[in-house]
Parts: C-alpha cells; sequence; structure tokens
C-alpha cells in the first residue's frame, strides 16, 4: 500500500461523498491508496453514505472514532493505516485527480518531509454572499500571510501545509498529534516538525479545495471556536511558538475596540481611540471591498465589508474567551 488518506469526520452528509469521490478518481492507481473514514459517531447519513461506497470501493473504509474529537481522529487513522505514506484530508475538502502523483517525488527530489498543495476556497452554492464569503477567506487581509491560501508561483519552504503528505514512519516518530489541543493540533504538529528541522514544502500545483461555510452565523461560529483555541493552545502547549503571529491580530483589533471604549467610562476622551479604530478598519475594508467587486462581479461590497468584519470580531472575540477560560483548565 502506497498511501493511506485520513479523513476525520462527523457528520458531514453534504461533503462527505464528494471528498472520497476526489480520491477514487485519483490519477494514482487506486489499488495503491486506502481512504480512512475516521468518523466521530455521527447522528445524520454520513455513515451510510460511506458504507454504500464502501461496497462499490473495497478501499474505503469507516472507522469508529467514539471520543468524536478530530485530534483522537488523525491519530486513530495514522494507527490503523498501512501504507508508506499518509495524506491528511478534511470532510470538506476535494483534490485534484493528480494530487498525490505530483506530491510524491518531492520527497526525493527536494528531500522533503511533509508535501502539500495551494488550497483554493469553494462553495457548493455559489451565490452572492457565498461568493463574497469565499473572496474574504482567500483575502491576505481576511485570513493573513498563510501562503496556501494566497498562492504561490514555485515550492516553497513555508511553516504549515493545510492538507500534507507525510512519511507514516514521521508520523508515528513524533507521537501524531498532540490530543490535548481540540484546535490548532495541525499547525502545533507542523511548528514541532520546524523545530526538528524537517522540511515542509508548498506546491502551487496541484491544488486541494476547500469548501467552506456559506452563511455568516456558520462563519462566526468556526471562527470565534479557532480564535479561542489560539490561546488554549499557546496555554497547554507553554509556547508562543505554537502559533504565528497572524493568529493573535483579531485579538489586538478587538481590544482596540473595547479597551479605551471602557476606560471611556471614566476618561471619555478613550472613546475617540475606539472611533479612530473602527473608522480606519472600515475605510481599508471598504477600499479592499471595492478593488475586489471589481475583479468579481459576482460578489456585493456590503456583503464583503459584513464577510470581514465576522471574520474577524468573531476571532477576536473567540480569543478574549479563550483568556477567561484558562481559569478553569487551570482546575
Amino acid at each position: 500500500m502506497k498511501v493511506s488518506i485520513v479523513i476525520p469526520c462527523k457528520n458531514e452528509e453534504k461533503y462527505i461523498e464528494k471528498c472520497i469521490m476526489s480520491f477514487i478518481g485519483s490519477s494514482i492507481d487506486t489499488s495503491n491508496i486506502e481512504i480512512l473514514i475516521i468518523d466521530g459517531m455521527s447522528s445524520d447519513n454520513t455513515r451510510e453514505l460511506v458504507s454504500r461506497l464502501n461496497h462499490q470501493y473495497p478501499q474505503v473504509k469507516l472507522i469508529d472514532n467514539r471520543k468524536e474529537k478530530t485530534p483522537f481522529a488523525l491519530n486513530l487513522g495514522i494507527k490503523n493505516a498501512i501504507g508508506e505514506y499518509v495524506l491528511i484530508a478534511s470532510a470538506h475538502s476535494s483534490f485534484d485527480r493528480d494530487y498525490i502523483e505530483k506530491c510524491l517525488p518531492y520527497f526525493n527530489s527536494h528531500n522533503a518531509d511533509v508535501v502539500g498543495g495551494v488550497m483554493e476556497t469553494k462553495v457548493l452554492n455559489s451565490t452572492a454572499k457565498s461568493q463574497s464569503i469565499i473572496e474574504v477567506l482567500s483575502n491576505k487581509f481576511g485570513v493573513g500571510n498563510a501562503s496556501f491560501r494566497i498562492g504561490i508561483t514555485k515550492p516553497e519552504e513555508v511553516d504549515t501545509v493545510p492538507f500534507g503528505l507525510y512519511k507514516r514512519s514521521l508520523l508515528n516518530e513524533i507521537g501524531g498529534y498532540d490530543e490535548r489541543l481540540i484546535r490548532n493540533h495541525d499547525i502545533e504538529m507542523s511548528k514541532r516538525l520546524l523545530k526538528l528541522k524537517k522540511k515542509i514544502l508548498l506546491l502551487p500545483s496541484p491544488k486541494c479545495y476547500y469548501y467552506a461555510r456559506e452563511t455568516y452565523a456558520e462563519i462566526f461560529k468556526n471562527n470565534y471556536r479557532n480564535g479561542k483555541w489560539n490561546i488554549i493552545t499557546v496555554y497547554i502547549t507553554k509556547t508562543f511558538s505554537s502559533l504565528s503571529v497572524r493568529h493573535f491580530i483579531p485579538l489586538i483589533f478587538v481590544l482596540s475596540l473595547l479597551l479605551p471604549t471602557l476606560i471611556s467610562i471614566v476618561y471619555k476622551p478613550f472613546l475617540l481611540l475606539s472611533l479612530f479604530s473602527i473608522i480606519a478598519y472600515t475605510t481599508l475594508v471598504t477600499l479592499i471591498s471595492i478593488n475586489i467587486k471589481k475583479s468579481n462581479p459576482k460578489t456585493k461590497i456590503r456583503l464583503l465589508i459584513l464577510a470581514f468584519l465576522t471574520l474577524h470580531i468573531s476571532y477576536g472575540l473567540g480569543s478574549i474567551m479563550g483568556l477567561f477560560s484558562l481559569k478553569y483548565l487551570k482546575k
């Protein structure tokens, strides 16, 4: 077996089949792959869909994750994998048919330890709102300087890749994912690998595709959790280097609004600082949204502005709540 594909999931009936079929249609001989669906005891039709695909394609295998959380699923997948290489995927993703075939040679030609392709954000249903969300999630001001989101023109060494191909022996050597981290376990593991002088290589092609959440409520909920777990990750790992500076910018932005407003209760001139911050932010976001609108007429400026605000404020608020939650972790 050449490659084991590990896909953690729970209640992903809308996405899981598209993900699996992108590998069934792979340019690599399907007798050389196994597709391990590590399911967190889904209550929708996910398990039925996977079972049906297993009858058609025996390389598709369903494994129960009774602990339900993602890092447990990933380690369970690695434990059950028999491939020389392991590809970590997401139920919300799909892949170019030559993704694996094009990644494999770089382990030898560039002495890489982890290889992955650039991620393009997509949606299942194209509307003005979902197109606006896509643009914000692919924009440097929206998501920071993550190369795998904004794109590259040639292979580059990076700090992380979205869905990497690893040597299984390496994953076993480092003990897999940190199961204390419900989120950010992937970023933390990349940082661990870099400390060990391992090379993480990002390719401009082939691509993987991530299917984004399509409502502001879903974006808020997801990024609130991401922001919260940034703080918890630093607390658990006892090091800021487990994340990057870009992960804390939304926290600084939200604090620039909240702190002067609170201080203005006793000293009113501080309110001007909050007003300056929101005016500067809104002006910048509006200008960026106008440029996005020019390149993608399917979007709407007001929806783009709202998407930026939702992304950044939810992330920042999550980080603030992460600070308050630390006292409960000490017990």
